[in-house]
């Protein structure tokens, strides 16, 4: 249990830039001066960026490679369900496209 409450507090410190705990302690943002937070604001759109990219080009390559392998079984018993098939795995592709267009608009919030 310990383990999920240093993860939920870690988690609350790169994401919202908060430290938590002591009522004394304010936010890292307001200690800092404008340069340290538009870094601080920086690493934690960079995460972002490196987290949505590898989900999507993961779950694509899962997709495409289960999408794939049926395709390619369905069009060795019947040939004309290659082209059927083949619009299958262009849109679980279409998955890691559109992580990527997700990134590059965090990219564009940058600093």
């Amino acid at each position: 249990m310990k383990r999920v409450a240093s993860l939920v507090g870690l988690v609350a410190v790169l994401a919202l830039g908060v430290v938590p705990a002591r009522a004394e302690q304010t936010s890292v943002v307001q200690d800092m001066g404008e340069l340290e937070a538009k870094t601080v604001l920086t690493v934690c759109l960079a995460g972002a960026v490196a987290f949505v990219t590898a989900v999507s080009i993961l779950g694509a390559a899962l997709a495409v490679g289960k999408i794939g392998s049926a395709a390619i079984g369905a069009a060795a018993e019947k040939p004309e369900l290659l082209v059927r098939s083949l619009l299958f795995v262009a849109l679980a592709e279409g998955l890691a496209i559109l992580g990527f267009v997700v990134a590059m608009m965090l990219v564009a919030k940058m600093p």
